[in-house]
């Protein structure tokens, strides 16, 4: 019998273990939407590509496994390459299928015709064409393995119409693709434990890698046992709890200041750390382990540089590592938190109207509990977020990661959404970054995902109008106002549920309500337009 390249498509995502398929229609990809029904995958189609390919890295993220959008040629595959950009940078394993031109037109000026392979060099692990049917259960498990292996990434597939309409005796699908754990080299560890025994003053820095290799409980091990301290850091975030009493965030810029010895998880030296360079103890020895030997010794040299599996490194600590404790330095670096945390409190219980970021921030950690996924979308908002919630599981925080792409937060929630239904759905968003894919609501109401938006409206691109004042004076600000615009009407117009809430103490009731509603709802809180520069005036910010 008879099989179009279209079905081969989605029986190999099926069998990768792919269930849901994010996109927006075209005409060159409409193939791979049949098979689809045939297979078992639900398809959700979104109102701009850039959202489809978000939900995509959103699913990957939340499942460890690919995420897969389908966008049609030209415009839907130009206007989904943010989407693959975020997910590169923040490593996540999605695969984008473009469609394209059929094979016997190429080069003659068809329909959205565009040399699309070329634009993902640089953001993508690979870039390819498909152009025999039979084929395409084959390349498709390709892509799966290149998305999945070493340093998770985004693969571009391009498919043309002729080649997904092609009707062929269907080829064998291949089996999941598995990935084998890369085990530490022996002398590596070696030298760690070196190095360790050595220290008085070692922290850990977990990142993004501890997420992807499932070795929170590993970590959590090792911190408890010798008492290292612990930051986190991208989708480290809640690998250890943030409740937990070795785990720190307030203090880390003083903690490196001192640190003999810094073990880095699958955490860049990149802006975020400040290339590993001003403000760090320079005597201080550093073991990195990375699933990217790009990675390492970039912007600072390693004493142990190490391509590994995060879970397998933390265990293999913990076995050499028995008995010894570093509780005197653990209990400084708590002391420096607790002093960092106080001037904080006391911002957290401000009264103000329109509210405070902090203010703000601590009433979304009265509502947080582990049956919530959290997604951080803005500028000032997401930062100040970041330092007062207290996640406390794996997968429970989503942002942008180092791209600082805004517009995530709808997208990721719908994908969030539709992995897990008896889960609460919440997105911090910023006005600004609200207003980058906000109409995805419109995909939220028809496909029934009563995902939840509380909007902290400071009626501009704060993080950015913040530093203008500074530096220029307000006269200067440019380019950085927008309208106090009723974004939770803006909601409601499309279906869902809208609240205006203006005082601090409302916040928590607001968000009982809308979750209650059972429709996609929005929150709008107006907040204070001088922003951070109130409560945090010496808040760095890095462009």
């Amino acid at each position: 019998m008879f099989t179009l390249g279209g079905e081969l498509v989605a029986r190999t995502l099926k069998a990768q273990g792919v269930s849901t398929l994010y996109t927006l229609c075209g005409g060159h990809v409409m193939q791979i939407y049949d098979g689809c029904l045939n297979n078992g995958i639900q398809v959700i189609d979104f109102r701009h590509e850039q959202a489809a390919a978000h939900a995509a890295d959103a699913h990957a993220r939340l499942t460890r496994n690919i995420g897969v959008a389908v966008v049609t040629a030209g415009p839907g595959v130009t206007d989904a390459i943010t989407g693959v950009a975020n997910a590169y940078e923040a490593r996540s394993p999605m695969i984008l299928i473009g469609g394209a031109a059929p094979l016997k037109t190429k080069g003659m000026g068809a329909l959205q015709e565009i040399p699309q392979i070329q634009l993902f060099e640089g953001i993508s692990k690979a870039s390819f064409t498909i152009t025999d049917t039979a084929a395409i259960p084959e390349k498709l498990h390709e892509a799966s393995h290149i998305a999945l292996s070493g340093r998770p990434g985004p693969v571009f597939i391009e498919i043309p119409f002729d080649v997904l309409f092609n009707a062929i005796d269907a080829p064998p699908i291949p089996e999941r693709v598995s990935i084998e754990p890369q085990a530490p080299a022996v002398s590596s560890v070696t030298v760690m434990f070196e190095l360790l025994r050595q220290a008085q003053k070692p922290v850990i820095i977990a990142g993004t890698q501890v997420y992807w290799d499932a070795a929170h409980g590993a970590l959590r091990e090792l911190t408890e046992q010798t008492g290292i301290p612990v930051f986190t850091n991208g989708a480290g975030r809640g690998t250890l709890p943030m409740t937990h009493p070795n785990c720190f965030r307030s203090a880390r810029s003083a903690a490196l200041r001192e640190a003999d010895v810094v073990i880095l998880l699958g955490t860049p030296l990149d802006f975020r750390l400040k290339y590993g360079q001003e403000g760090w103890n320079p005597a201080a020895r550093l073991i990195q382990i990375e699933n990217d030997p790009a990675e390492l010794n970039r912007n600072r040299t390693a004493d142990v540089a190490l391509a590994a599996d995060a879970k397998l490194v933390l265990e293999a600590l913990s076995e050499g590592l028995q008995g010894i404790r570093f509780d005197d330095w653990l209990a400084r670096v708590r002391s420096k938190e607790d002093q960092k945390d106080q001037e904080q409190q006391t911002w957290e219980a401000l009264d103000d109207v329109p509210v405070n970021h902090f203010r703000f921030a601590a009433e979304l950690n009265r509502f947080l509990n582990e049956d919530l996924i959290v997604i951080g979308d803005g500028g000032d908002i997401v930062t100040a977020c970041a330092r007062v919630l207290d996640i406390t599981r794996p997968g429970q925080w989503l942002d942008p990661g180092p791209l600082g792409c805004l517009g995530v937060g709808i997208p990721f929630a719908i994908a969030a959404q539709q992995l897990y239904p008896d889960k609460r759905v919440l997105v911090i968003n910023g006005d600004g970054a609200f207003g980058l894919n906000g109409f995805e609501f419109d995909t939220a109401v028809r496909f029934g995902l009563p995902i939840v938006s509380i909007v902290g409206n400071d009626a501009g691109w704060g993080n950015i109008r913040v530093i203008q004042e500074q530096m220029l004076g307000a006269d200067r600000a440019v380019a950085t106002s927008l309208s106090l615009t009723r974004y939770d009407r803006v909601v409601e117009a499309l279906g869902g549920y809208g609240e205006l809430i203006e005082q601090p103490d409302q916040i928590v009731a607001g968000l009982e309500r809308a979750f209650a509603s059972g429709k996609p709802a929005c929150l709008n809180v107006p907040l204070d337009p001088k922003g951070l520069a109130k409560t945090a005036p010496n808040m760095a910010y890095i462009l």
